[in-house]
């Protein structure tokens, strides 16, 4: 497991991590969310709502790993689509993804 994914194990361990596309959604409305992570095999439709949303509001989105992978990194079963609303975690776990990150800047 990656580094990245560990330290999303530690933000959830720190209550700082919104999973549940409508707890997502509302997080970036609310400019809550620091980071959104989504699966690679999510579908194209939620891709597309989240690069949208995300670019919108000027949130950092990472669209990698499976949501197998991203549901085992917070101990949770699958999981399409995450949210990192601590600034320090989600810094932190961007500088491990290095240029996988597209969207806003972290604020």
């Amino acid at each position: 497991m990656s580094r990245a994914l560990s330290n999303l194990g530690l933000a959830m361990r720190a209550g700082k991590v919104v999973t549940g596309e409508e707890s997502v959604l509302k997080a970036v409305r609310s400019a809550e969310a620091k980071l959104v992570l989504l699966a690679g095999d999510a579908s194209d439709n939620t891709q597309k709502k989240f690069r949208d949303k995300c670019g919108t509001y000027n949130i950092p989105l990472v669209i990698e790993f499976n949501r197998d992978l991203l549901g085992a990194s917070i101990g949770k079963d699958g999981r399409v689509v995450l949210a990192v609303t601590d600034k320090g975690f989600a810094e932190m776990i961007s500088k491990q993804l290095g240029d996988n990150v597209g969207g806003g800047m972290i604020d």
